[in-house]
């Protein structure tokens, strides 16, 4: 079962390398931004085929490994 994650930098965290993303829209021609945010994205397949555990399984990864709670959210995005 494969699983998509991504994860975000909090809200009140700054992030530098999407407001260079967002200024080289502007520059660009893209005006009309608020704001970028950028993140990274993981597909992990397991073999896992319940899905609950599976995706509870990748929400522990999460939590250990793949995303600094103290800055970081995450979200499990899709299952299948």
């Amino acid at each position: 079962m494969k699983i998509s994650v991504v994860i975000t930098l909090k809200k009140d965290v700054l992030d530098p390398q999407g407001k260079v993303i967002q200024q080289t829209l502007d520059g660009m021609g893209f005006e009309d931004i608020n704001e970028v945010r950028q993140g990274k994205y993981f597909e992990i397949d397991t073999k896992e085929n319940d899905q609950k555990k599976a995706e509870a399984k990748v929400e522990e990864m999460c939590k250990k490994l793949l995303v600094n709670l103290v800055i970081e959210d995450f979200k499990i995005i899709g299952s299948q």
